[in-house]
């Protein structure tokens, strides 16, 4: 059974064993909330230049320290840890001999936080059942977790991966995993990994996503488990979503499959982490639609504890192939902030833009705390009916929605009628999104899947403003001293300052689409495009 420190605070945890300033996880901690402190980034700079061969020509551009080559197209956000920046991608590049370019990987690459030299890649190589499992050209799109001298990532083939962060520049191959297949420099050295698809009989849909999280000696895991080819049936319906394994072994504390055959698509979510009012909790969003919290530490026998859950869809929502449904699943990562829980559905950007809900939810209810319970009209006692997967409430079928309420709801953004001019118009809508919120004093911002940013007061939901960013954004806002760093896919950066007033700072063009989202370590501000990652810094603080 796993032990938590029930005084620990998440945000110091995540740096216990790594260096002051370093940022080592998706979002930087458990909380997964992307506010770290820093001074003096820079608003405004130039990429630079670049030869004939994609090389970046080293001193060109304003306020860059380094530029490091990708493949060719990359979707994971980096991490700092102790010297070391750490990204996914793809093999476009080609940084280890044996695989060259040509050659479909998921790779994660360590550069040098100095000068961004090239340091080792872990490579994985393409399932054989193709695309429905791993789909080609994606490369690694989890971000890895950091601490000290161990870092854990999902594989694109779907296997849980602890890895030396030092590699083989040690001298030594640290086990008990010893089946690379050199000892170069070049290469990943693996502590344990463990087959998600082969152990656990999972089968992801298109690729594994999850950024896991750790609190104390316990690691947190999306499987990812999802459709088949043909989007109609899960091919491992009895499989585990969601797991909490030892970090130092990979051994299974608890494995929990509430979603089971209600998946609508894939299961891409992160969890997040905190101790909430004395209880260890992990939140994972589910590919059903529901936001789950459980007991971290299981009910004591091998099995998870649900202590609420909440349903992200009206229940009148149908899902239908194709994108053209309005019931979605849950993409983003949850945000935990002052004991609340903060995230947005969405739905595979392939299917592309639809209707979207924003929440902010109470994680000291219990129970089923969505907003509404599905019943039979008929009945006197509304005992809730079974869920379904592709539409709660059927009212052909006497069914109705009724308020809960037991509602752990604090507050709803669909859309709000901001001008008064008796109309919902584009820019008063919430639509879908893959982003994960930010929020600072109060004030949260997430970017939609149609190019929206939003900003709204995080304890009523009220909105402040919106902005249009004239393409889709896949990426999560980054918020640092008294500004809002967002991307999008034309690849430009729009900066605003922190405040309930919209007001841009700046805009900067990255020459290439931005999925990912930015982060600071130790007063740097990296951003990863399609294929390049930047490391952006004041020149006065790299004169220091």
């Amino acid at each position: 059974m796993p032990v938590f420190d029930l005084n620990e605070d998440p945000v110091k945890f995540a740096n216990k064993e790594n260096q002051p300033g370093d940022w080592p996880q998706w979002a930087g901690s458990s909380i997964r909330n992307n506010t770290p402190n820093a001074k003096n980034i820079p608003t405004e700079w130039d990429i630079g230049e670049f030869d004939d061969n994609g090389e970046w020509k080293t001193g060109s551009g304003k306020n860059i320290k380094w530029v490091a080559r990708l493949g060719s197209q990359s979707y994971g956000n980096p991490t700092v840890a102790n010297g070391h920046v750490y990204v996914g991608t793809n093999n476009g590049k080609g940084y280890v001999k044996r695989f060259p370019p040509e050659t479909d990987l998921g790779c994660l690459l360590c550069f040098d936080t100095k000068d961004g030299k090239f340091l080792w890649q872990d490579s994985n190589t393409k399932l054989p059942a193709g695309r429905v499992v791993d789909w080609p050209q994606q490369g690694i799109c989890s971000t890895s977790c950091v601490e000290g001298n161990r870092l854990w990532y999902v594989s694109s083939r779907g296997e849980v991966k602890c890895l030396d962060t030092q590699g083989f520049y040690d001298g030594v191959n640290n086990g008990p995993y010893k089946k690379e297949p050199n000892e170069d420099k070049d290469e990943a050295d693996a502590i344990w990994v463990v087959n998600m698809m082969k152990q656990w009989g999972t089968s992801q849909h298109n690729m594994c996503a999850c950024s896991v999280t750790i609190a104390n000696d316990t690691l947190f895991v999306c499987t990812g488990n999802g459709v088949d080819e043909a989007h109609i049936s899960l091919p491992a319906p009895y499989a585990p979503s969601f797991v909490a394994m030892n970090k130092n072994t990979g051994k299974v504390y608890w494995k929990d499959n509430t979603p089971g055959t209600n998946v609508l698509h894939g299961q891409w979510s992160s969890p997040a982490f905190a101790i909430i009012e004395g209880v260890p909790q992990v939140i994972f969003g589910g590919g059903d639609g529901w936001l789950y919290g459980f007991d971290a530490r299981g009910d004591g026998h091998g099995h998870s504890k649900i202590l609420w859950k909440f349903d992200a869809n009206p229940k009148t929502a149908r899902y239908v192939l194709g994108g053209r449904s309005n019931r979605n699943h849950i993409i983003a990562t949850p945000v935990i902030y002052n004991n609340k829980v903060y995230f947005g559905v969405g739905e595979d950007p392939e299917h592309g833009e639809g209707i979207g809900h924003l929440y902010c939810v109470d994680p000291t209810k219990r129970g089923d705390i969505s907003i509404e319970l599905a019943v039979k009209r008929d009945d006197p006692q509304k005992k809730p009916i079974p869920i379904r997967r592709n539409q709660a409430v059927m009212e052909s079928e006497g069914e109705i929605a009724i308020p809960n309420p037991n509602s752990g709801a604090v507050w709803h953004y669909a859309a709000v009628d901001t001008n008064g001019n008796g109309k919902i118009d584009f820019e008063e809508t919430m639509h879908r999104t893959c982003g994960t919120v930010c929020i600072k004093n109060d004030l949260l911002y997430v970017a939609d899947f149609s190019g929206l940013f939003h900003c709204l007061d995080a304890k009523t939901g009220k909105v402040h403003w919106t902005h249009d960013l004239k393409a889709c954004s896949w990426a999560s806002p980054l918020i640092v001293e008294d500004r809002v760093y967002i991307g999008n896919e034309d690849g430009v950066v729009t900066i605003f300052k922190l405040s309930d007033k919209e007001e841009k700072i700046s805009e900067v063009n990255m020459g290439a689409p931005v999925y990912s989202t930015p982060i600071v370590a130790d007063n740097v501000l990296y951003i990863s495009t399609q294929n390049y990652l930047y490391a952006i810094q004041n020149p006065a603080d790299a004169k220091k």
